[in-house]
């Protein structure tokens, strides 16, 4: 059968997860099924040299909002003009057949928001106009009739949906996201462990969590950082890899926790894969996050995980097992988890059930579930 099919996603930013998921995605299918046609509809692609078309949709806009608004509009006129079998979408636009949920339920992330902000800030979230467009598209997606299926990378964005939308069980599909299991695997400790510590000036007795992760607020470094000073064993160290606007913020903040010499900020990297083979152990206490790929990545590399009870990889961590699992803003109850997994061979007896916890979430395995979800709709 051959299929044309478009993928909506409005930019690309090589640190972020959903654009690379949507790279990797495209390099899959295409590998995966001859008969696939592959039509990219973006404002800006800096992925690198792809076997697809690409449409560029940059109409001139002055806010966030413009700039979301505007896109929309373009990518409907655009569908209008081409005739595509299938559109998946990446963003929140009524009109195509298919929605990916990468970005999880706005209106979850402004609930979970909310409990760290104090009652001006909730005002300012419900007065926003960016935050009122962004829930208004969301509605309006969710209840268009040619919305045929919602690919929900977790079953926490699958419940949300639910919850908020009340949209038809026969219409949400849980497919996680692939990961490339020999990119990323155990065998990166052997090739990069030392070098990367030395790098550092992590002293190779040290136990070294990792974290890796954009947007500092949503993710939870604060809390990390405090969690990390009230931990008992002094001798953890913290690798941050991540872009943040407010990242001199958090710098102070360590320095106030007095975690200076154990907490270094990396900004983003291109490869992180040298950070998980340093590290011991991963951690992100994030506010929400849908799947969060790092997350899939670190347990790949054998690393186990400490996660919060709203991100999506929640779901693939047995506790005690392959990590943990807390609230995201119980400070106290990560700081015992950091404190356990620092234990001397805790982490590394963990590191088998880490790596089986994702097995079976190859690349092909991925492709393969959403050909059949796109034969299915056709």
């Amino acid at each position: 059968m051959s299929i044309r099919l478009a993928l909506v996603r409005q930019r690309y930013n090589p640190f972020g997860g959903a654009e690379r998921f949507v790279a990797t995605t495209l390099e899959a299918l295409a590998q995966r099924d001859l008969d696939l046609s592959l039509t990219l509809i973006t404002r800006k692609w800096t992925g690198g040299t792809q076997k697809h078309a690409v449409i560029e949709c940059r109409p001139p806009h002055i806010s966030r909002l413009g700039r979301d608004a505007s896109f929309a509009r373009c990518v409907q006129r655009t569908l209008e003009r081409e005739r595509f079998d299938l559109v998946q979408s990446h963003e929140r636009i009524a009109g195509c057949d298919i929605f990916r949920a990468g970005d999880g339920v706005h209106a979850a992330w402004l609930e979970q928001r909310s409990r760290q902000q104090g009652l001006i800030g909730r005002l300012g979230a419900a007065l926003s106009p960016w935050h009122r467009y962004t829930l208004a598209a969301e509605r309006e997606m969710f209840a268009d009739p040619r919305l045929k299926a919602v690919i929900c990378i977790s079953a926490l964005v699958r419940d949300d949906i639910r919850r908020f939308f009340g949209v038809a069980d026969e219409k949400l599909h849980v497919i996680y996201n692939g990961i490339d299991l020999e990119h990323y695997h155990p065998r990166l400790a052997a090739e990069h462990r030392a070098t990367v510590r030395q790098h550092y000036a992590i002293p190779e007795t040290a136990p070294l969590f990792l974290y890796v992760g954009s947007g500092f607020e949503r993710k939870g470094v604060g809390p990390l950082l405090a969690a990390l000073a009230l931990a008992k064993n002094k001798h953890v160290h913290l690798l941050i890899v991540g872009a943040d606007k407010h990242l001199e913020r958090y710098r102070s903040q360590a320095e106030k926790l007095a975690l200076g010499g154990r907490v270094l900020f990396t900004g983003g990297l291109n490869d992180v894969r040298p950070c998980y083979g340093a590290a011991d152990a991963f951690v992100l206490p994030t506010l929400y996050e849908p799947l969060s790929n790092a997350v899939l990545e670190a347990l790949a590399c054998g690393l186990p995980s400490i996660v919060s009870d709203h991100c999506g990889a929640a779901e693939l961590i047995t506790p005690g097992v392959s990590g943990q699992v807390c609230d995201a803003l119980d400070v106290p109850a990560l700081a015992n988890y950091l404190d356990a997994l620092a234990q001397p061979g805790v982490a590394a007896g963990m590191r088998d059930a880490a790596r089986q916890a994702v097995a079976h979430l190859g690349l092909a395995a991925m492709s393969e579930r959403l050909l059949a979800l796109y034969r299915s709709l056709l």
